[in-house]
């Protein structure tokens, strides 16, 4: 990726980092934050995913691009489940915040996939993507099957 482009999504994190009720006026604000992040990182995600399942022409850079935004992007959402943001146009089930601690786990571990899936994507090996997706998707399926309404 160019440097400007990662200055930018740097400036972004360091933007993005204070508490959620510093970042956001209302409530709505920081559901509509959480899920264009969440999306943003599931677009490319997939995009590497479809190309493990043999379901998209396999193309190291692209995979390799998209997966250091999603590493990136899977950084962002978690500011943004602060208080009072359970109710509206949510997805979210309300054990986010019953199970704070085991949310905070998933979280965690998918970051870390996430991370260890940039990593594969970089070397360039269908294989290694392939096995990083995997674990990656795995972690999303977990947290997604505890809390996210379907």
């Amino acid at each position: 990726m160019k440097r400007s482009t990662l200055f930018v999504l740097a400036a972004t994190v360091v933007a993005f980092s204070a508490p959620a009720s510093a970042q956001f006026a209302k409530a709505e604000d920081a559901i509509k934050y959480r899920k264009n992040a969440l999306f943003v990182m599931q677009q490319n995600f997939s995009r590497v995913a479809a190309m493990a399942a043999g379901k998209a022409p396999f193309d190291a850079k692209v995979a390799a691009d998209s997966a250091a935004v999603a590493e990136f992007v899977g950084k962002l959402p978690w500011a943004a489940f602060g208080e009072g943001t359970d109710k509206g146009d949510t997805r979210a089930k309300p054990e986010i915040w019953k199970e704070s601690a085991k949310f905070k786990e998933y979280a965690d571990k998918m970051q870390a996939e996430m991370s260890k899936l940039s990593a594969a994507a970089k070397t360039g090996s269908l294989d290694n993507i392939k096995t990083a997706v995997s674990a990656t998707g795995g972690t999303c399926k977990s947290c997604h099957d505890d809390f996210r309404k379907d």
